[in-house]
C-alpha cells in the first residue's frame, strides 16, 4: 500500500550528505548561484527534494543524520574504506552549513555522530522507530541502507538526480538484488563496493553471489562451503576470504548508536517562519520558498495581519475622500502597461494607511471622479508612496495622468540598501526588511 494509506505515524530520515552531494551533481553549478556569486546548486536540490517529500509522503516525525567526518570506526578498522573517493569540490563546500540553516528554521532534527556515519544513525533510528510501531522512510543514495528494508521500513533511492527517486520494499530489493533485504550486505560483501574502496570478489557478480546466498543460506554458508565451490569463481572466492569477511563486517549497519535523542523528539513542528524568510531570502530562493510556504504544518502561529477596508467610492465622491485626506502620505498602487510597450493604466487603488483604500476602475471612472483624480495625481503639494514610481509614471502618462508629488519609493528604497539583490518584489521586500508575509485573505 501507499505510505498516504498507512495508518501508523510516519518516520521520514534522510541521509543528509548523500543527498546533497547528489543534488550539487544533479543541478549545473553555474545555474544556481546568489548575485554575491555563491553555489547554491546544492541547496537548492535538497531543498526541492525536501519539500516534495514532505508534500508527498506528508510524515508526522522527520529527522536529518550527517556524516560527522571522514574518520569513523571503519577507518580505523580498514584505512582504505572509502580512500578512493574525490576531493570534495571547492563549489560543494560551505552549502551543507546553509542546508543546515534551513533545516534550523523548519525545526527538523539534525544528527551526527564523532566516529560514525550516516547511515549508522538511520539504522539506529529505524529500528527505534519499528519499535515503537512506527513506519519509515530511508532517503538515501547509498545502497547499503537496503539492508533495513523491511514490512515498516521503505527505502527511497535516487535513480537520476533527487527528483526521481525509485521506492525499495522487500519484494522491490528481492527483485533486483535476487536476496531478501538482510542479506543485501552479504551480497554486498562478495561483490564489493567500488564507492567504499570495498574489492568484492574477482569474476563474482551479483547474479552468482545471489545464487550461493540462497544456495548455502546466507554468507556464512558460502564461506563454509567455499572449499567444495567449484570453477574459477570458487578459486577466486577462496583466495579472498579474508578480504569478505572485511566487506561484510563493514557493510553492517551499526543500530544501537548512542544519540542524544530518541523517534519521539522528532514530531514535525511548526517552522519558524521568520528564520526561513531570512534564510532564503539570503539565498534568494523565491519560488523554492513559496511551495514550501503552501505546505506550512498546521500548528504554525498565525502570523500578524491588520484589516485594510477596501472598498469603491461612490460615484463623484472621490474629491471629497481625497479632500479628507489632504496633505497626508497616501499609498498608490497601479496596475497597468509600462514601457516599452505603449503604456496604460487601467485601475489605480490609494491607501491611507492601514484602515482604509479605495480601488478604482479607471476605465469607468465618471467624468467628475477623473478630475478629482487627475488633479490629485498631478498636485506635488499631495505627498504619494509607491513601489515603481517610474514604472507607475509611464503607466498613467499612457492615460493622459500626470504623477507629481512622489515622496517615497519602496523600490528605489530598497535598491539603495541593498543594491546586490535579485529580486526587488514587494512581496520580497516586506520578508526583507520587515520580516512579515505580504498575504491577501480573501
Amino acid at each position: 500500500m501507499s505510505d498516504l494509506a498507512r495508518t501508523r505515524p510516519l518516520l521520514l530520515l534522510i541521509d543528509g550528505h548523500s543527498m546533497a552531494y547528489r543534488a550539487f551533481f544533479a543541478l549545473p553549478v553555474e545555474n544556481f548561484s546568489t548575485t554575491t556569486g555563491e553555489p547554491t546548486n546544492a541547496v537548492y536540490g535538497f531543498t526541492a527534494m525536501l519539500a516534495n517529500l514532505l508534500r508527498d509522503e506528508q510524515p508526522t516525525h522527520v529527522a536529518v543524520a550527517f556524516d560527522a567526518g571522514r574518520t569513523t570506526f571503519r577507518t580505523e578498522q580498514y584505512p582504505a574504506y572509502k580512500g578512493t573517493r574525490d576531493a570534495t569540490p571547492t563549489e560543494f563546500k560551505g552549502q551543507v552549513p546553509l542546508i543546515k540553516e534551513i533545516l534550523d528554521s523548519m525545526r527538523i532534527a539534525q544528527l551526527q555522530k564523532e566516529n560514525f556515519e550516516a547511515d549508522d544513525i538511520i539504522a539506529t533510528l529505524a529500528l527505534q522507530a519499528v519499535e515503537a510501531g512506527m513506519d519509515v522512510l530511508v532517503s538515501t543514495g547509498d545502497r547499503d541502507a537496503l539492508q533495513l528494508v523491511s514490512d515498516q521500513v521503505t527505502v527511497l533511492y535516487p535513480r537520476k538526480g533527487v527528483s526521481d527517486l525509485v521506492r525499495f520494499t522487500p519484494a522491490a530489493v528481492e527483485e533486483k538484488y535476487g536476496v531478501v533485504p538482510d542479506r543485501y550486505p552479504d551480497l554486498a560483501a562478495l561483490v564489493g563496493e567500488s564507492s567504499d574502496n570495498l574489492p568484492g570478489v574477482p569474476g563474482v557478480g551479483p547474479k552468482t553471489a545471489a545464487k550461493w546466498i540462497n544456495l548455502y543460506g546466507g554468507l556464512d554458508g558460502v564461506l563454509a562451503a567455499a572449499p567444495q565451490i567449484t570453477g574459477k569463481a570458487g578459486e577466486s572466492l577462496r583466495a579472498n576470504l579474508e578480504q569478505v569477511r572485511v566487506n561484510r563486517v563493514l557493510d553492517a549497519a551499526v543500530r544501537d548508536v548512542e544519540l542524544p535523542i530518541s523517534v519521539g523528539d522528532v514530531a514535525v513542528q511548526p517552522w519558524d517562519r521568520d528564520a526561513m524568510h531570512r534564510v532564503f531570502d539570503a539565498l534568494q530562493f523565491r519560488t523554492l520558498r513559496e511551495r514550501l510556504f503552501t505546505m506550512v504544518p498546521e500548528d504554525a502561529p498565525e502570523t500578524t495581519a491588520f484589516d485594510l477596508e477596501v472598498t469603491t467610492p461612490a460615484s463623484g465622491t472621490l474629491g471629497a475622500w481625497l479632500a479628507a485626506r489632504a496633505g497626508r502620505v497616501l499609498a498608490v498602487d497601479v496596475s497597468g502597461r509600462p514601457l516599452p510597450a505603449a503604456g496604460d493604466a487601467w485601475a489605480l487603488a490609494v491607501a491611507d494607511g492601514t484602515t482604509q483604500a479605495i480601488s478604482l476602475d479607471l476605465t469607468e471612472l465618471d467624468p467628475v471622479d477623473e478630475a478629482a483624480l487627475a488633479a490629485w495625481l498631478g498636485d506635488p503639494e499631495q505627498p504619494k508612496a509607491l513601489h515603481g514610481a517610474k514604472e507607475a509614471w509611464h503607466e498613467l502618462d499612457g492615460r493622459g495622468l500626470r504623477l507629481e508629488g512622489v515622496a517615497f519609493d519602496t523600490l528605489l528604497a530598497s535598491y539603495l540598501c541593498h543594491p546586490d539583490q535579485r529580486s526587488y518584489e514587494l512581496g520580497d521586500l516586506t520578508v526583507r526588511h520587515l520580516h512579515r508575509e505580504l498575504r491577501t485573505e480573501t
